[in-house]
């Protein structure tokens, strides 16, 4: 069996170094709005830009992104608790607690709970691209014109589909 080599390494003390970090369950949500709790648990700054992670809070019948790509990183999903549906390209799947969907750059996906309880999953992107201010911003569209729409979207690498 052959397996893909290690990247190079980053790090070449002899005694390894003391910078790890913990983020207690307990902080707050950097985003808390209309049914929906954004929780940054590791940002492409805070990793270097390896990658993003977030916890991803929904509320009962809370709506999410239609169909889209993204060029330049993966998104993976892992659902927590409740049921998400996931756009896989093709259609809308359930997605339950302990189940992955990964999408590499380029794959058409989507999210949004369509159930009467809270559902929560964790996204991870790769490579840590700074997703925050999309995040932040992307409830705002509707009152952009549609020249800063487009460009916020290419900015943040999010290209939409009829599916």
């Amino acid at each position: 069996m052959s397996y893909l080599p290690y990247p190079p390494d980053r790090y070449d003390g002899a005694t390894g170094e003391t910078n790890a970090w913990i983020r207690a369950d307990d902080t707050p949500g950097e985003i808390s709005r209309e049914g929906l709790t954004a929780r940054y648990l590791a940002t492409g700054e805070t990793t270097g830009g390896d990658f993003g992670l977030y916890r991803w809070e929904m509320g009962p019948r809370r709506g999410g992104p239609d169909p889209h790509f993204h060029r330049s990183i993966s998104e993976s999903f892992y659902v927590l608790d409740g049921t998400v549906m996931l756009h896989d390209g093709n259609g809308w799947v359930e997605g339950h607690r302990g189940d992955f969907f990964h999408v590499p750059p380029g794959g058409v996906h989507g999210f949004r709970n369509e159930t009467d309880a809270p559902a929560s999953m964790l996204l991870l992107f790769t490579p840590g691209a700074p997703r925050e201010d999309y995040f932040e911003r992307v409830h705002t569209v509707g009152s952009m014109s549609p020249d800063d729409r487009d460009e916020f979207f290419a900015r943040h690498d999010t290209f939409w589909v009829s599916r």
